[in-house]
């Protein structure tokens, strides 16, 4: 029973890297690209572990796999937000397509600060414009 779980979780796994590999390819910007290749991916790397932990059946490797998932759920998506930043700032054009941009015009790239263009209160209480 736990080899033909493993053999579903391992099939799934590379099913959603598949997904990832497509949408890396086919997606139009460079944001859209991301999206697909971090949560894709994640999914189908902690699939493929669960499955070889059921499989091989063994606790070390089990603990090793789970590390390994860990790892992953906790790296991919910071450097995905890092990286989607970066490009954000080196001005790296939208698809023609995309319907918005909630940052535009709200990023300061001197200071690194949001504003949403209002009086907002500081750490101190303080209003600022």
């Amino acid at each position: 029973m736990a080899q033909i779980l493993s053999a579903i979780l391992m099939l799934i796994g590379a099913g959603f890297m598949l997904i990832a590999a497509i949408g890396v390819a086919r997606l139009p910007d460079v944001f859209m690209r991301m999206h697909a290749s971090t949560k894709s991916a994640t999914l189908g790397v902690g699939c493929l572990m669960l499955g070889a932990a059921l499989y091989f059946g063994d606790f070390a490797i089990a603990a090793r796999a789970i590390a390994v998932v860990i790892f992953f759920f906790v790296t991919a998506p910071v450097a995905a937000h890092m990286l989607g930043r970066a490009a954000y700032l080196a001005d790296v054009p939208l698809w023609d397509k995309t319907l918005s941009d909630d940052l535009h015009g709200k990023y300061d790239l001197d200071r690194h600060t949001l504003s949403s263009g209002e009086a907002t209160p500081d750490h101190a209480g303080a209003t600022r414009a």
